[in-house]
């Protein structure tokens, strides 16, 4: 598009002559509306993880029994083990990151 077309001159004498074409935001929503879209996004986002992590955590709890059970079956002959203990004494806890817990056993 030529400059004449945009600004509604038949043609450019001078650039004096132009009447002020200023670039403005495009038209649209507000930044107050696009904040208020994410902040309802970010909610929902935290809403959902924490679903997620309570469906996960209970999956590993359940799990976790099944794992019980299996060593103290497997363990039942060996004086002085203790089902659940840690073998490793570090003084901390770490879930397992992903999968089962033990995919050979099942």
């Amino acid at each position: 598009m030529t400059e004449a077309m945009i600004r509604k001159k038949p043609g450019m004498a001078s650039v004096k002559d132009m009447p002020l074409l200023q670039d403005g935001p495009p038209p649209g929503p507000s930044a107050m509306a696009i904040s208020l879209v994410f902040r309802k996004r970010n909610t929902l986002r935290v809403e959902l993880f924490s679903i997620l992590q309570a469906e996960e955590d209970e999956r590993f709890v359940s799990e976790w029994k099944k794992y019980l059970d299996y060593e103290a079956d497997v363990m039942k002959d060996v004086p002085g083990w203790k089902v659940g203990e840690n073998v490793y004494n570090s003084g901390r806890w770490m879930p397992p990151a992903t999968g089962e817990l033990r995919p050979d056993v099942w």
